[in-house]
């Protein structure tokens, strides 16, 4: 029985914290839709977009105004394209054809982003695969709306090395190719290890072959929630801030969990998960490296900083898995740069290097994510970067990504604007010593022993 005190508890927190819905994104399967003559397939796919996600954003509208509860972003995640295009598409220009549905679509109906625009390549590449990740550049500069994502290790199968090559001079292309926008399309790209098929955040979500034909994922956050209720009991001891932590997550996961049951049951779509992620955002006291310090770092970077992390990435998911029946995606702590305050301000401090967001990620679900480096960083040096954060995937079992954005013609100390939640970030040095060398043997890196679980 929900009391009045409750009532007030989540209004407080939704008008004075931060709380929201940062998505309720609509999964769709895009195989039926497969067909060998590319005009064809392209109509396909824009047809049951707008037939099953015609009344989302008016749904999700809807639900804000009748709860009060913000929901930020309505999305719509799709089949990986590679996957689809695959008989009709036979360059990566037919691909880009796809893109261009996708964004058409993605218009029509309202949503703020779509994904998919992705390739499985974790193991080897097909040819569909690797004209589709040669299309991202093109695809990224021509549309408004389309995320794009490439999973190129798991714990399972090792590390594909030639994608992790490759990947480095696609973000670089893709940088040029939008550098009248301060580089904004790698914004729009993520490389992943041990990719999830339910994430309902960008850029990295698709949906899954394992999914059904449509289903409905919500992306909760509340970050400003979690660090007003850590300034309540700032001083007490580990075993009072990890119970503090886990039950303001059980709270505003409960929020998220209404709001997914709401959507599903008005669009007559089954509800698939719940990812507990904790997601900032450029608003003041809506930030993840905020909670950092209110567990007792003076900025993120410093000594400590990944213990905190760690502890509070667990108390997260101890609490949230509590209020809803089905948790996924990737339920832990985003820590972006440029989409947190508090983030920017470490770097600007000199507390936060790239290195040091490297070892954090070794507790947290995402990765490097949304870091602004030097236009004439190398693509080998990328791609460097991109093996290091396969490989803490790789060792650990857990799903990790790089987002990193070479701005064409600024360098380190210089700010770049992205806009909206993407915000805006200093860009920071990437280490000068060349790996050419690693990156360019090919081949494949093997999966660790302890993927032999059979």
């Amino acid at each position: 029985m929900i009391n009045m005190f409750e009532v007030n508890e989540t209004n407080k927190m939704i008008t004075q914290e931060n709380l929201d819905v940062r998505t309720i994104t609509m999964g769709i399967s895009l195989l039926d839709c497969i067909s060998d003559d590319l005009e064809q397939l392209n109509q396909n796919i824009y047809d049951k977009i707008l037939r099953l996600a015609h009344d989302l954003v008016p749904t999700g509208e809807a639900i804000e105004r009748e709860y009060g509860i913000p929901i930020v972003n309505k999305r719509i995640s799709v089949t990986p394209v590679a996957l689809v295009g695959g008989n009709a598409c036979k360059t990566p220009e037919d691909f880009v054809t796809i893109a261009k549905t996708l964004d058409k679509a993605a218009h029509e109906v309202g949503v703020n982003f779509i994904g998919g625009y992705s390739a499985l390549v974790s193991k080897g590449m097909t040819k569909n695969d690797e004209n589709l990740i040669r299309s991202i550049p093109e695809a990224l500069a021509v549309t408004e709306r389309i995320c794009s994502s490439v999973n190129v290790g798991s714990t399972k199968c090792g590390i594909n090395m030639d994608a992790v090559r490759l990947m480095g001079d696609i973000v670089k292309e893709t940088a040029e190719r939008t550098k009248d926008r301060d580089s904004l399309g790698c914004a729009k790209l993520v490389v992943l290890c041990n990719a999830p098929d339910d994430n309902p955040f960008m850029a990295g979500a698709f949906h899954g072959v394992t999914e059904a034909d449509a289903i409905i994922n919500v992306g909760v956050s509340g970050p400003g929630v979690v660090k007003q209720a850590l300034s309540e009991v700032r001083g007490k001891n580990f075993e009072i801030l990890c119970e503090t932590i886990k039950k303001t997550a059980f709270k505003v996961t409960r929020v998220g969990q209404l709001v997914a049951q709401e959507a599903s049951r008005r669009l007559g779509i089954p509800f698939g998960i719940i990812d507990l992620s904790l997601a900032p955002t450029p608003a003041v006291g809506d930030s993840v490296a905020e909670i950092l310090c209110e567990i007792g770092v003076e900025y993120p970077g410093a000594p400590g900083t990944t213990a905190a992390l760690a502890l509070l990435n667990d108390q997260v998911k101890k609490g949230g898995v509590m209020a809803s029946s089905y948790v996924g995606g990737l339920s832990g702590a985003f820590i972006p740069v440029s989409e947190d305050q508090g983030m920017i301000d470490a770097v600007t401090a000199g507390a936060l290097t790239i290195e040091k967001l490297e070892a954090m990620t070794c507790v947290c679900s995402v990765g490097l994510d949304m870091i602004a480096v030097p236009g004439d960083t190398s693509a080998a040096s990328i791609a460097g970067v991109i093996a290091d954060e396969m490989a803490i995937g790789m060792i650990n079992q857990k799903t990790t990504a790089v987002r990193l954005i070479p701005v064409v013609g600024k360098k380190v100390g210089d700010n770049v604007e992205f806009g909206g939640l993407l915000g805006y970030a200093p860009v920071m040095p990437v280490n000068r010593f060349k790996c050419e060398n690693f990156v360019d043997r090919g081949g494949r890196i093997p999966a660790p022993i302890h993927s032999f679980k059979n």
